[in-house]
């Protein structure tokens, strides 16, 4: 049965989408963006797919492609559309699947709907998490919510190492820790390939869980 990847992180530029096409790599899964705000000319999708270099994984279209790089309800209202979750389909594949959100789990899709309303329940869900003032209290929250909703949980940390922060996350949650990105001076194919096989175990074991 092909697996259901969903990576959110606890905010907006914590590093998801580098994140999205190290977990892409290492699993040599499909990838798919529900909704892509902004950046249409070189978006996610197209990072992902310059950055993974094997040559199974397929990249889906969005869902919804609006062009104001804002939250997605307000993006929507722009381009003069309302987004319906009914029709965020996921693409047909017999392949394992990642899937990327946009921002944090409680960003607007519309006026009663978020994020968090487009994880279904048979997803797993990987978490990013960077360190900055707050972020412990972000990450626990982002954690708790996708817990109350009964999906498995894994944390990524991106970023320079803290590891105050990291351990009393690890703590006081008891999810899996895949790893650490480190804040590389660039980011291409190599170093994706490299950090593929590095999180490759851990997430064969997360995967199984």
């Amino acid at each position: 049965m092909p697996k259901k990847v969903f990576i959110t992180g606890i905010g907006t530029d914590v590093g998801k989408t580098i994140a999205a096409a190290i977990v892409v790599e290492a699993l040599q899964a499909d990838y798919f963006k529900p909704i892509q705000a902004g950046d249409l000319e070189y978006s996610d999708t197209d990072k992902v797919q310059k950055l993974v270099s094997n040559s199974i994984s397929k990249f889906h279209p969005n869902a919804y492609a609006l062009a104001t790089p804002m939250s997605p309800h307000a993006a929507a209202n722009i381009d003069g559309v309302t987004i319906d979750i009914d029709k965020i389909t996921l693409p047909k594949t017999e392949n394992t699947i990642v899937i990327e959100g946009a921002g944090g789990l409680l960003v607007p899709l519309n006026d009663t709907q978020t994020i968090l309303d487009i994880i279904q329940s048979d997803y797993k869900v990987i978490i990013v998490s960077r360190h900055y003032l707050g972020s412990i209290n972000h990450t626990l929250m982002t954690i708790q919510l996708i817990q109350e909703r009964g999906h498995e949980v894994a944390i990524l940390f991106n970023g320079a190492k803290h590891e105050t922060t990291e351990e009393i996350i690890s703590k006081m949650t008891g999810v899996t820790v895949l790893g650490r990105i480190d804040e590389e001076p660039y980011i291409d194919t190599n170093v994706v390939k490299e950090y593929s096989e590095l999180f490759f175990k851990s997430l064969q074991i997360f995967l199984q869980c």
